[in-house]
């Protein structure tokens, strides 16, 4: 779901004063949803590790420009931040969303370098419907295949917060009508693609969320350890859907350490040399 339009409002005034150089309304393709924001990375050198964030809305909704204090908040830790539009329900369904997420990757490797960013270090991370595009994104390597990216050279971590992973069977007509048919929904569930060579990821939740199990990100945590890869299980407690996010704008951020957390997650995993093969860590809360 996304934040409440006022509560974004607000998140988003405080956001502009640390929102430093931001390079807005970008097309990376053909359709009217598919432009982008990136926020410069306001310290250190060039090139910076990049995190491409996706915002959720209920594979309906969204925009970009409500998420600028998000985009601040991670540019003014270091990160080129690229936030952007993807196309919705009902205008299309899935596997759509999954294609534009494709494209958002493809178009930051092959760009990002000019705007400060290292195409090398990338990190995807999203929230809540966001968090499923990017974990399919992460998980399932053939959607970046599809627009000739190879995922090991360049894809460091993924980082998902209040994420539906594993939310099957599905009882909302409106999301049977967005993933498809029984038979096909298997294939759009990120739990199903973990595999050895997942990359490393951090798994946020709120002990108080409503809106998407916190289940999804424990099991799908469980599931990457038991394949043989990486991943980092945060669970706070008195935390939200929505705040979980909104805990990156500075007016919130007494509600828990998340920003701290994906930060050192993020600069823990960019700054070592990157290899095909990920080290095996436990499931930590």
């Amino acid at each position: 779901m996304p934040m409440l339009p006022s509560a974004v409002s607000i998140l988003n005034v405080l956001g502009r004063t640390q929102a430093g150089t931001v390079t807005r309304d970008v097309p990376y393709g053909r359709h009217d949803r598919c432009r982008l924001d990136v926020y410069h990375a306001a310290r250190g050198t060039a090139p910076a590790p990049v995190i491409v964030f996706f915002y959720g809305g209920s594979w309906e909704e969204g925009d970009r420009s409500d998420y600028l204090f998000v985009g601040a908040a991670l540019a003014a830790r270091g990160f080129t931040t690229v936030i952007a539009d993807y196309r919705v329900f009902p205008e299309v369904r899935f596997p759509a969303f999954i294609e534009d997420g494709a494209e958002i990757i493809r178009w930051t490797v092959m760009n990002v370098t000019v705007l400060g960013g290292d195409p090398r270090r990338v990190l995807l991370m999203g929230h809540s419907a966001g968090a499923h595009l990017a974990a399919m994104l992460a998980l399932d390597k053939s959607w970046l295949a599809g627009v000739g990216l190879d995922a090991g050279r360049f894809l460091r971590g993924f980082i998902g917060l209040a994420g539906p992973y594993d939310f099957l069977p599905l009882h909302s007509e409106t999301l049977k009508e967005i993933f498809g048919p029984e038979k096909g929904l298997a294939a759009t569930q990120p739990i199903n693609f973990v595999t050895s060579d997942a990359p490393p990821c951090f798994l946020a939740t709120g002990r108080d969320d409503g809106t998407v199990e916190p289940g999804n990100s424990v099991r799908l945590a469980k599931r990457v350890v038991a394949s043989g890869g990486t991943a980092v299980l945060k669970v706070y407690d008195h935390v939200g859907h929505r705040t979980l996010l909104g805990a990156f704008s500075p007016v919130l951020r007494f509600l828990g350490p998340v920003l701290n957390d994906v930060v050192a997650f993020a600069e823990r995993v960019t700054a070592v040399p990157h290899v095909s093969k990920r080290s095996t860590e436990g499931v930590t809360a």
